[in-house]
């Protein structure tokens, strides 16, 4: 492999090295100066090394890949799924760090006076980039956030007991952020660096989260849905006209099928025409994360895909696999038989064979419920089983990439109800002709609805109904097990009574042997009453099932979740910060 630095390692090395003490130690020399000191911000080296320290801001490993809402299911239930969040003594994600690194930059005098405004404003482009993307995580984990745009001196107390400002407030300040960063930052493209469509993509994102917010959420009364849709759309369409990125249709990866290399490769390079920004990891120089060891091992949770996320996947002509009379009560083989393929690069299915060197080799492999909880076996990410052991993983990993900004314009449009067969021709039809499926056919959407999409999302309503719950469906698809986004979705959504459902997984007919792929060979046996003896299958107690000596798996059976529609789409503040700042407030109902 050639050998990368994970990039915000490499960086926050470089900023270490250019100050000649750790960044902690820089501070600490100026900690509340209201002008940056006068030795440094002087040379473009400076500002490129003291903003390099900001990449560390990003996801990391299990940030990214880990998801926590209902498309992945677990052998345990996280608080936010089960409904049992406790208001925290001190934490919860109300920490300003970050945030007083980035203004310390931004307010410097010696940065607001360097001499090559270009330069300058480059800088300051990136800095109000991880200060848009700072406030966005407080905004949709909290609401209504102080704003900050300076950093604050020990006795400033006004500051230090400043109230929440209006979510408007912060979400307006997050846009003048962002457009300054669009206007400023490079254009050249890199799957390592921030720059112009790294901005764009996350304004996409952004916009798209805060109108269906404020669509959805009515119970805020937050005037200003159109207004976002239309700048997603608007920063969409921007990067979708003049970026040059485009949907990676290789074939020459370890599988040959571009979905499944788009993440099963160890570098992004071979894909980095979708790649708006990476993170990057490296054996070399020992920068690893546990990706593998998460999806193969039985003491990670045992991670698989939920029932109804597999029910979600279309049939290879586009038809709807719930409109299968008998779809219920299907077997694992005929269930996964002429899907869409995403299904087959996302969970192990017949004819499975995992990636060895450069490419797939060696015996097929049937869904293992010693790794899965499910039985819908994860293999989105893998590559070769060296990689399995724990900390091993060196893939780089996704942050931003085409496919999302496509899906972002297509919600938006049709949210606003200005879709048109053209802009899902230059949206959606990109991600299905990857991997060979239907386009999506307004018309046809709209006069058809599907009915098991629409008990899933009860909020969706009017003429555009139909497509927007297929948009719905394949940004489920396409975006699984990436970014954490479907709790966000969700969430913004207001469709969290989702995570309250059980979650289930494939279907037994009764006790007895299974071959799951078909293959000659047994792999799980359904029994009842007490344990049989091990005959080198993995078993499983009709107990486990939902109809009594059959049915579905059912994990986690004996939590009760529940999801309170009144408080739980935003987390509580800290104990510790109400009592300090008596001017903060709890959020709605989790006094």
């Amino acid at each position: 492999m050639k050998k990368y630095l994970n990039i915000y390692t490499c960086l926050l090395l470089l900023f270490l090295t250019s100050l000649g003490a750790c960044k902690k130690d820089f501070l600490e020399r100026y900690p509340t100066a209201k002008t940056s000191p006068q030795t440094f911000f002087k040379t473009e080296n400076d500002l490129k090394s003291y903003t390099n320290y900001f990449y560390t801001f990003f996801p990391d490993g299990a940030e990214i890949y880990n998801e926590t809402a209902d498309n992945i299911v677990l052998s345990s239930v996280a608080r936010e799924i089960a409904g049992t969040r406790l208001i925290p003594a001190s934490g919860g994600g109300w920490d300003w760090g970050n945030l007083r690194d980035i203004n310390f930059f931004i307010t410097s005098e010696n940065v607001k006076n360097y001499p090559n405004a270009a330069i300058r404003d480059k800088y300051l482009g990136l800095a109000r980039f991880f200060r848009a993307n700072f406030y966005f995580e407080k905004v949709k984990r909290f609401g209504d956030v102080p704003w900050y745009n300076i950093v604050i001196e020990t006795n400033d107390e006004a500051s230090l007991k400043k109230p929440r400002d209006p979510r408007t407030l912060v979400m307006d300040s997050i846009l003048a952020d962002i457009d300054f960063a669009i206007a400023h930052l490079n254009t050249d493209k890199s799957v390592e660096r921030v720059t112009k469509w790294t901005a764009l993509a996350l304004k996409s994102r952004i916009c798209l989260y805060e109108g269906t917010w404020r669509k959805y959420h009515t119970e805020f009364n937050l005037a200003g849905a159109e207004r976002f849709l239309s700048e997603c759309v608007s920063a969409s369409n921007e990067l979708m006209t003049s970026s040059g990125y485009t949907v990676y249709r290789g074939t020459n990866g370890p599988t040959g099928r571009p979905y499944q290399d788009l993440f099963d490769q160890l570098t992004l390079d071979p894909v980095a025409a979708e790649v708006i920004l990476g993170r990057r990891y490296s054996a070399e120089l020992n920068l690893k994360h546990g990706l593998q060891f998460y999806l193969t091992s039985r003491t990670q949770g045992k991670p698989g895909l939920e029932k109804r996320l597999v029910n979600s996947y279309l049939m290879r002509d586009g038809s709807r696999f719930t409109d299968i009379a008998n779809y219920e009560t299907m077997e694992f083989y005929d269930e996964v038989q002429n899907r869409d393929p995403r299904l087959a690069q996302t969970i192990r299915t017949p004819g499975y064979k995992r990636i060895t060197g450069n490419a797939e080799s060696g015996q097929q492999l049937a869904p293992s419920f010693d790794a899965t909880v499910t039985g819908y076996q994860l293999i989105k990410w893998m590559n070769d089983p060296s990689l399995d052991m724990s900390g091993q993983s060196i893939q780089d990993l996704l942050l931003f990439r085409y496919g999302e900004v496509l899906l972002n314009y297509a919600e938006a449009k049709a949210e606003l109800g200005t879709l048109t067969q053209d802009d899902i021709d230059r949206s959606i039809k990109l991600l299905r002709d990857r991997v060979g499926m239907p386009n999506l056919i307004i018309a046809t959407a709209n006069s058809n609805p599907d009915p098991y999409q629409a008990a899933l999302y009860p909020n969706v309503t009017g003429v555009n109904k139909g497509v927007i719950l297929e948009i719905r469906r394949e940004r489920r698809v396409e975006l699984v097990m990436e970014e954490n986004f479907r709790w966000d979705d969700l969430m913004r959504w207001k469709e969290g009574h989702l995570l309250a459902d059980p979650f289930r997984g494939m279907y037994f007919p009764g006790t007895g042997f299974f071959d799951l792929d078909k293959n000659g060979t047994n792999d799980v046996e359904v029994y009842a009453g007490s344990k049989p003896p091990s005959t080198g299958v993995y078993q499983i107690p009709v107990s486990d099932l939902s109809q009594g000596t059959k049915g579905l798996i059912v994990t986690n059976r004996n939590i009760v979740k529940t999801f309170n529609e009144n408080r739980d789409y935003l987390w509580p503040l800290p104990i510790e910060d109400l009592t300090m700042n008596p001017n903060l407030t709890q959020n709605p109902y989790w006094e």
